[in-house]
């Protein structure tokens, strides 16, 4: 069977709702992913096989299959095929399991994984705010009542349990997110995302507004203190999770072009990563944000490596009790987790952070000179993808 090797990774800065993308189509905005990826490579756009595209809340501007739509948007030729996929926050990580299966089957060469969320025009739980005649989501149908009776299927629940399951208080939540936008500033300082970002006109909503360019992640907070964190108020009272220490609604596309050994014969170009290890698992879909730990710990027994063998872990922080609990777990290195800080800081758009986050994993390796990285994240139902690379 051949390798899957990553060629190329590129992200849009973070834009926070009604912010910088605010003014781009979702189709629009993934189409310049996609253009950026095929220059960088610079590569026949009629040589890649196929596009895969994550992207959550699949209605509205991104509707009607995102990835075809991003492809006519783009300068890709008619002749690319694209797919769109809903794994919920992992889509655009299993669109790059995808990708990979494809080219080490052989049945294709050249295959874009990316994703894309416009969370200001398509807003999050939008496909499903209408309640049955039960009170649940309308995704929700009486098989599953039966099997969870009285449940509510809630990720902000389960950001509570998980703190509570591993001893995390709200000083530990807080002090993470502090963290986050540290290291995130830090990285813009030190130039760390500039080969990562493709920079964007921001385009003009309102009047007076003026085009610019957009290349700085539009959440990070440089002058964050623990104690303005500390001051912003619980979502639920008794608990520990806020707006502070959760991940930010966020707007942006990303995306990898992944080949084989023939694929990079033919685009005559030089690998950045070989994928290791990728593996998808299923989990308690009430907790549901706890499946990254198995998650990890299946993927470290079936590649045959130990944590320590791991130089940098990019776990994505849909809140902070995810990462800390995961760290705990697994007996993992803090310091080799989220370098460049993560989504409590960058924001978390959703069916585009699986590509978003590669893309810093694989740039991070090479900013520090590091060899191996993980990436998981924790997933709506209960999964989690799990995916090994190595830097070349």
């Amino acid at each position: 069977m051949s390798q899957a090797y990553i060629v190329a990774a590129v992200r849009t800065a973070g834009g926070r709702r009604n912010g910088r993308l605010s003014g781009w189509h979702p189709a629009d905005l993934s189409a310049q992913v996609l253009n950026e990826l095929v220059s960088r490579v610079d590569v026949d756009p009629a040589r890649i096989d196929d596009v895969i595209m994550g992207c959550v809340s699949q209605i509205g501007e991104q509707s009607n299959n995102i990835a075809r739509n991003a492809i006519m948007s783009s300068m890709l030729p008619e002749s690319v095929p694209g797919t769109s996929l809903d794994r919920q926050c992992g889509s655009s990580q299993q669109a790059l399991h995808f990708a990979a299966q494809a080219v080490m089957s052989g049945s294709q060469d050249v295959v874009i994984a990316a994703g894309v969320e416009s969370m200001t025009r398509v807003p999050m739980f939008l496909p499903s705010t209408l309640p049955n005649e039960h009170g649940y989501g309308l995704y929700v149908g009486p098989a599953i009542e039966e099997r969870y009776p009285g449940i509510r299927f809630s990720q902000f629940s389960g950001a509570e349990q998980m703190a509570q399951k591993y001893g995390l208080s709200r000083e530990d939540l807080d002090g993470f997110a502090l963290r986050s936008h540290q290291q995130a500033a830090r990285a813009v300082e030190a130039g760390a995302f500039r080969n990562e970002i493709l920079p964007l006109l921001v385009r003009a909503t309102g009047e007076g507004n003026v085009d610019h360019l957009h290349q700085v992640d539009e959440g990070i907070r440089f002058d964050a203190t623990l104690d303005s964190i500390s001051s912003v108020k619980l979502l639920h009272e008794g608990g520990v999770i806020t707006a502070a220490n959760a991940s930010q609604v966020c707007d942006g596309a990303s995306g990898v072009m992944v080949v084989n050994e023939r694929g990079l014969k033919a685009l005559g170009v030089e690998p950045l990563a070989r994928i290791h290890h990728m593996s998808v698992l299923g989990h308690d879909p009430v907790i549901m944000l706890e499946a990254p730990i198995p998650a990890t710990q299946r993927a470290l027994e079936k590649s045959g490596m130990r944590i320590d063998d791991i130089d940098l872990y990019e776990v994505n922080e849909a809140f902070a009790s995810v990462p800390l609990a995961w760290l705990k777990a697994l007996g993992a290195d803090a310091s080799r987790l989220n370098v460049h800080g993560g989504a409590i800081a960058l924001g978390h758009p959703l069916g585009s952070s699986g590509t978003k986050l590669m893309t810093t994993l694989i740039n991070a390796l090479g900013v520090h000179g590091k060899r191996y990285g993980l990436q998981t994240m924790c997933e709506g139902g209960g999964m989690a993808n799990v995916t090994i690379i190595e830097r070349l």
